[in-house]
């Protein structure tokens, strides 16, 4: 089946291979420490890219400069053309367009799944409450907890809490998906329930670029693997090469290690 007999995700326009995220010579410093080292990384339209590395390597920096959660001290990043706003309404039509899943699920602890979902398009987008909430049951739906959005996000695990943090990026028709390490806060029976809510975004044709610790996923899933180590990017590759013929020692040493337990 193909991504477009599925269904393409709403904000996944455009043509397929041109570039819609793209970091030129991207540098950061947290006072004396270089934690983005000469980032050029260019990211097209429905491709999965998977950032994997060693904890401090810088992968969770990078994730949060494409929405301007960190800022960068040198380089250009673009979103479909356009720099990232500074500030203000043209920044949070931004963060709009560029949907984050967190490790912590950041919802609203006093909303209804219902609510935390409609929050953003009724604010933000301004859309009619009906029409917000019809599509929030829809996402809730896809997502396998239609069924709790009555409930409080403390009334659900871990697990559902994230696929409701999903469908609440979702909900904003974003142009592009950020998972900073979306399953590392969950016991190891939930992850999997998360990581088969992305896989099957992945097949609907949403851009994403996802930094996790989870190589399952990065093989099955992943169109290219970024490789990062000190800041820097050491090493992309297809998820096969990657993985079957790791090219740098510092790849090499990293997989050595993950891949025997």
């Amino acid at each position: 089946m193909t991504v477009l007999e599925k269904g393409a995700e709403p904000g996944a326009g455009g043509a397929k291979g041109e570039p819609l995220v793209v970091l030129e010579g991207v540098n950061k410093w947290y006072g004396d420490l270089h934690v983005l080292q000469d980032i050029n990384l260019s990211v097209k339209r429905r491709e999965v890219v998977v950032v994997i590395g060693p904890s401090g390597s810088g992968k969770s920096t990078l994730c949060r400069t494409i929405n301007r959660l960190e800022t960068i001290d040198q380089g250009s990043i673009t979103l479909d053309g356009q720099p990232l706003p500074q500030e203000g309404k043209a920044l949070a039509g931004l963060r709009a367009e560029v949907g984050m899943v967190f490790q912590s699920f950041n919802l609203f602890a006093h909303k209804t799944i219902l609510e935390n979902v409609t929050l953003g398009p009724i604010k933000v987008r301004k859309q009619p409450r009906a029409e917000a909430e019809k599509r929030a049951q829809e996402l809730l739906d896809r997502v396998g907890v239609g069924h709790q959005a009555s409930k409080y996000p403390a009334q659900l695990s871990g697990g559902q809490q994230q696929r409701v943090a999903i469908a609440r990026a979702l909900a904003m028709e974003p142009k592009v998906m950020l998972f900073d390490e979306p399953t590392s806060a969950l016991d190891p029976e939930m992850i999997k329930e998360v990581l088969d809510v992305m896989v099957d975004l992945a097949e609907r044709g949403m851009t994403m670029i996802v930094v996790t610790h989870e190589m399952g996923f990065a093989r099955t899933a992943g169109d290219r693997v970024i490789f990062m180590s000190d800041g820097a990017i050491a090493e992309e590759n297809t998820p096969e090469s990657f993985f079957t013929n790791p090219q740098s020692d510092r790849a090499k040493d990293f997989l050595g290690k993950i891949l025997k337990h």
